[in-house]
């Protein structure tokens, strides 16, 4: 067997076999978001308790109108559009313009919030918690009806304003205004006209009623995402009943002491919700699931506030609704001093790649406008980073070619003595200063490149739904042409992804990457040992329906490696006075094939 292709069998199998082996075997340490931290709570904050979530919940199913007369107030900018129910005072009808379930003429926009009483509910909740010198009635809840004094409809340049009273001489206000793409700021403020002092805290809220629609692949997070002084916490769904937890009149909750900066909130692949306070304010921030109402839970609580007599206490957060768009998140990372609210991205293990892989696509697509092409440009730098790399591995594929004849020679002397062989073969290795295993040197970066571009383009929104050319409408989806009905010649809709037979549904560009592959393997001579031949043969086509059904993005990506690897070692191996019989190691295929049948 030749030795170069020996070398790229086990590199390949090596490395796919070292990558599982390590991330089952030493998965990365990551914090527990269930161990409860108590050090820094006070006995006052211990004291203030959050409202339960049956006096969030109003039986009543809410009117779905926007007519501000039956207690509705419209949102209305670019990018979003829905309501705020006066009763309650709770965001909770919320559409995003931009984006649609699926690619079709007729689609429905995403919906991020729902009113109670519809299936599968969503929204926030502000209020007041009551600590000293008031009662539960004497504060807003979720059945307080507010009134709209300022504005009309909440739009990017136009704040909204609402009130409630109560008996004893406060008044309640929430200011909501919010900006030009997913960001709400709420401000929250209590007028003392009474005669006594008084202390409350403020909160917020975000409920989901109903185990939400997930896609359940362990590449993705999806469930509670929070940061706590610069450490991620991730809280799956199914792991919410069974959390370890402090058992009150509140149900089962688990509480983390934020000291300066944090966030909470809900994460779907391409959706979030995230409560936020203002940078440096400590608070506490809880999770909690309520089996009672199959209520999903995410609280931020902050710190109790006095109020005396003819005072005004104010408290200003911010609510994102929206989908998880890189750039808008990054921007709200540096200009409101959201920390680490880029990482509500799912970036996994290898995030010191796939920030970066996902950076370059970016920059890529801003200067083609075509995410296709970009991927393609992303293919061309990564080549071109580790052409260094590949120039070493070619010219030393050149030279042991040049050493070809004396090997023959010295297996032919030493006959089946493979320990005198090896012996042999290593001194002439040495001797002519070649190494035989750099062949295997390009192909180790790509197996972790690989996977870090896979996880860029299941997880990021700028991939989903975006055209290449052609019928090629989503990378994020499979190549939706066929072989089975001749790429649309025939009459008939080949199958469905996931069904059974779409594995061998296989459409353009996994046959391209089939091709370009094998025409990669046609460099080199077919290997003399049978076995190692036959396995080499069947490599690229076993690999074309493997990743027939990856995201066509991930496909063209491996179609433009593979092409740039062949100019490649094409090129490098010339200049080295080797000039690959391309068309002649074809035909010793084909005639061995024959032979062997």
């Amino acid at each position: 067997m030749d030795d170069q292709n020996k070398n790229l069998l086990l590199a390949t199998a090596l490395s796919f076999l070292v990558l599982i082996g390590w991330m089952f075997l030493f998965p990365p340490e990551t914090p527990n978001p269930n161990q409860l931290d108590n050090k820094n709570i006070t006995q006052e904050q211990n004291d203030v308790e959050m409202p339960t979530t049956s006096s969030i919940i109003n039986d009543e199913t809410p009117q779905t109108s926007n007519d501000t007369k039956i207690g509705r107030i419209k949102i209305e900018t670019s990018r979003l559009t829905g309501s705020i129910w006066l009763k309650g005072g709770r965001i909770d009808d919320l559409k995003l313009i931009d984006y649609f379930d699926e690619q079709k003429p007729d689609s429905k926009n995403v919906v991020i919030l729902t009113p109670a009483g519809e299936d599968k509910s969503y929204y926030a909740s502000y209020g007041w918690t009551p600590v000293s010198g008031l009662s539960l009635k004497d504060v807003p809840n979720a059945n307080s009806e507010w009134t709209l004094v300022a504005g009309r409809v909440l739009s990017e340049n136009n704040p909204i304003k609402l009130q409630w009273k109560n008996n004893i001489g406060l008044i309640f206000q929430r200011q909501i205004s919010i900006d030009e793409d997913f960001m709400f700021s709420i401000t929250q403020s209590v007028i003392n006209q009474s005669n006594q002092n008084i202390k409350l805290a403020p909160y917020g809220i975000i409920a989901r009623h109903g185990k939400p629609d997930t896609i359940g692949f362990y590449i993705l997070h999806e469930g509670v995402v929070a940061s706590k002084d610069n450490e991620l916490i991730e809280q799956k769904y199914k792991k919410l009943p069974d959390q370890p937890f402090i058992q009150n009149e509140n149900g089962n909750v688990t509480i983390h002491t934020v000291e300066q900066n944090g966030w909470i909130g809900f994460t779907d692949k391409y959706w979030m919700t995230t409560l936020i306070p203002p940078p440096g304010q400590k608070f506490r921030m809880a999770s909690k699931y309520t089996p009672q109402t199959d209520t999903y839970q995410t609280d931020m609580r902050l710190p109790a506030m006095k109020v005396t007599p003819g005072s005004e206490k104010i408290m200003i957060t911010s609510f994102f609704a929206g989908a998880k768009e890189v750039n808008t998140i990054k921007s709200y990372q540096k200009n409101l001093g959201v920390e680490n609210f880029v990482d509500s991205v799912d970036w996994g293990w290898f995030f010191f790649l796939t920030k970066p892989i996902f950076s370059m696509l970016s920059f890529f697509n801003d200067l083609t406008g075509n995410m296709g092409w970009s991927i393609i440009l992303l293919t061309l730098a990564i080549k071109t980073a580790l052409l260094p790399l590949a120039y070493k591995s070619y010219v030393s594929m050149s030279r042991m070619k040049k050493l070809q004849p004396e090997m023959e020679k010295i297996k032919e002397k030493t006959g089946g003595d493979r320990m005198k062989m090896q012996q042999e073969m290593m001194a002439l290795y040495k001797r002519e200063k070649v190494n035989p295993a750099a062949g295997c040197l390009p192909i180790l970066p790509q197996i972790p490149i690989f996977f870090s571009l896979y996880k860029v383009l299941f997880v990021t929104i700028e991939v989903r739904h975006a055209p290449f050319i052609g019928w090629i409408t989503d990378l994020s989806a499979p190549d939706p042409s066929s072989i089975l009905n001749l790429f649309g010649l025939l009459p008939f809709t080949p199958p469905e992804p996931g069904s059974i037979l779409a594995i061998i549904s296989i459409g353009v560009y996994p046959i391209l990457m089939g091709i370009t592959m094998w025409l990669q393997q046609k460099l080199n001579p077919a290997p003399t040992d049978k076995t190692q031949a036959m396995i080499f043969a069947w490599m690229p086509w076993v690999f074309m329906f493997m990743l027939g059904q990856f995201a066509a993005g991930l496909v063209i990506y491996w179609v433009a490696n593979n092409t740039i690897t062949f100019i490649q070692q094409y090129a490098i191996m010339a200049s080295q006075g080797v000039k690959p019989d391309i068309f002649g190691n074809i035909k010793e295929t084909f005639k061995k094939s024959k032979d062997t049948s």
